[in-house]
């Protein structure tokens, strides 16, 4: 093997995954992607954009551009699911146990995602780009799940 072929860890594998899965994202104002791994096996994955069957924020427009809400303020204003909640719940609507796994997400998660990784069992968090939320943050802590940074 070429010294200079360096095989990646397992963490930036499955982050350099999360970052093929964002492109698919539908949001005017960030692409978010989404892993769930367990066992080196990857169980679902999710990017950011509206509910299938409805028309893309690409399409319609931007709800929260239109009505000026900052980054992190009133996330039901938004046509769109975040990225970690695609991925929950399409593990879900194929019944697949992610208890004890490990998401990979392109950007820390917000406070609604926060709660929603910590009750589906996922215990550990690997991310690429910080977000500041800091009730996420704390709820993370409190929760004892192991947040991972990444270059």
């Amino acid at each position: 093997m070429d010294n200079d072929m360096k095989r990646p860890s397992w963490d930036q594998y499955f982050m350099e995954i999360a970052e093929v899965v964002k492109k698919r994202s539908t949001c005017t104002r960030r692409q978010v992607g989404a892993v769930i791994v367990k066992d080196n096996r990857i169980l679902s994955t999710g990017y950011n954009g509206a509910p299938k069957g409805l028309r893309h924020c690409q399409e319609v427009g931007c709800t929260r551009a239109n009505y000026n809400i900052p980054s992190g303020e009133r996330h039901e204003l938004c046509r769109g699911l975040h990225a970690e909640q695609n991925a929950i719940i399409q593990a879900a609507v194929f019944g697949t146990a992610i208890d004890g796994a490990t998401i990979y997400t392109t950007l820390f998660p917000c406070v609604l995602c926060a709660k929603m990784i910590i009750n589906s069992g996922i215990k550990r968090i690997v991310l690429r780009e910080q977000y500041n939320d800091p009730l996420a943050i704390e709820m993370l802590e409190e929760s004892g799940i192991v947040v991972v940074k990444m270059n």
